[in-house]
């Protein structure tokens, strides 16, 4: 997966959102709280409760590129959807199933008689919000430390179970790097190892990925690395970190990387400086998937596989899992009119307009990814 609760965020300058449109305000119960659950489970929200977002009733005509989308890849992430559906859409399965092979404007009208849309805005009333996205690495690893490939990533520690226990974070990623307790309580734990430890800053902000291993006989075999818990310390943007020295004006990744290239054999300390002003780590478990599913997306904190393109991470206080969304947002990245599902969450993801779309996996996903920062809004699809 994703990780569920890891940070698998490309790291980019904050950005102005634009001006608020007028809102259309709805009586609330200022008293309730989300739970971050499955959409129709106990104290998730609903459109009478406040959370941290408001949803404000609309009709179909508002939503933009309605009548143009291609539903068949967004029906495949929702026969996903449908294997943790949670008890509100769990109903709609039976026929999400059956319109499989229905034409696009069978399942418009299906949707359109089962769902109400709801515009979704800030708490102050604004409907405009941040699109960024992630995406799932693909590396060349090894099984073993050996020439080339001397960075290892790693399972949980025992040590790591332990600090949680006590209600404490673990070892930052600089103290990881160099304390001795850090490399006895390691030992062992390695689950591959990577050639640069840039790519392993990549995997522990995606908090997930996959790794093509080349084994002593020559053959090659791709595992995918699923998150399996971090050290519990704060998160924080390598881009903000050389936008405040002066040292980049493009935080996107690409930019990101390009100064790395540009500094590292001149300056290797400031590049591992860069690296250690994140002091989150991330850990990993290799997941084990059957040949029919191996193709599909990493799981996301909803428990299902996520569909390039379709699934989005949100904020688990404002928006539920299992939900279908409109999304929309036009930008010099791209113009996005589409349904998706939340499916997802990340540390980095808060706000009641906010969404972090996945875009695939390997490198050309994690170029669009890179770059991806404008402005969005949302619209929840929720049963009638």
């Amino acid at each position: 997966m994703a990780c569920g609760s890891g940070p698998r965020r490309v790291v980019v300058e904050e950005a102005t959102p634009p001006a608020p449109a007028a809102p259309v305000a709805r009586p609330v119960d200022a008293a309730s709280r989300a739970s971050g659950g499955l959409a129709g489970a106990p104290d998730t929200p609903s459109p009478q409760k406040l959370y941290r977002s408001r949803w404000v009733t609309v009709s179909w005509n508002e939503l933009p590129g309605w009548q143009e989308d291609d539903l068949s890849d967004a029906w495949n992430a929702w026969l996903q959807n449908c294997e943790r559906p949670g008890p509100l859409f769990a109903p709609l399965c039976r026929q999400v199933k059956q319109l499989l092979l229905a034409d696009n404007q069978d399942k418009r009208l299906w949707l359109m008689s089962h769902l109400q849309p709801y515009r979704v805005e800030s708490l102050d009333g604004n409907p405009d919000g941040l699109l960024t996205s992630y995406y799932e690495p693909l590396m060349e690893a090894s099984a073993n430390m050996r020439p080339g490939f001397e960075v290892p990533l790693y399972a949980p520690p025992n040590a790591l179970q332990q600090a949680k226990r006590a209600g404490q974070p673990w070892l930052t990623r600089q103290q990881i790097d160099t304390l001795p307790e850090a490399k006895d309580a390691l030992r062992g734990k390695e689950v591959a190892w990577l050639a640069d430890p840039v790519d392993a800053l990549v995997l522990h902000i995606q908090g997930s990925g996959r790794v093509r291993i080349t084994d002593a006989d020559g053959r090659t075999r791709v595992v995918r690395l699923a998150y399996a818990a971090s050290n519990d310390q704060p998160y924080a943007s390598v881009g903000r970190w050389l936008l405040d020295r002066g040292l980049v004006r493009d935080a996107s990744w690409p930019g990101i990387k390009a100064w790395i290239s540009a500094t590292q054999s001149s300056n290797p300390r400031l590049v591992q400086e860069m690296l250690w002003s994140n002091p989150r780590y991330v850990f990993f478990r290799p997941e084990t998937r059957t040949e029919k599913d191996a193709d599909l997306g990493p799981r996301g904190a909803q428990g299902v596989p996520l569909t390039a393109g379709r699934s989005v991470a949100v904020d688990k206080d404002s928006i539920p899992y299992a939900t279908p969304l409109w999304l929309t947002s036009a930008g010099p990245n791209g113009n996005l009119q589409r349904l998706v599902f939340a499916q997802d969450t990340g540390s980095a993801i808060v706000g009641a307009v906010r969404a972090d779309y996945f875009a695939g996996t390997g490198a050309q996903a994690g170029d669009f990814a890179g770059r991806m920062k404008q402005g969005l809004r949302l619209w929840v699809l929720w049963p009638k």
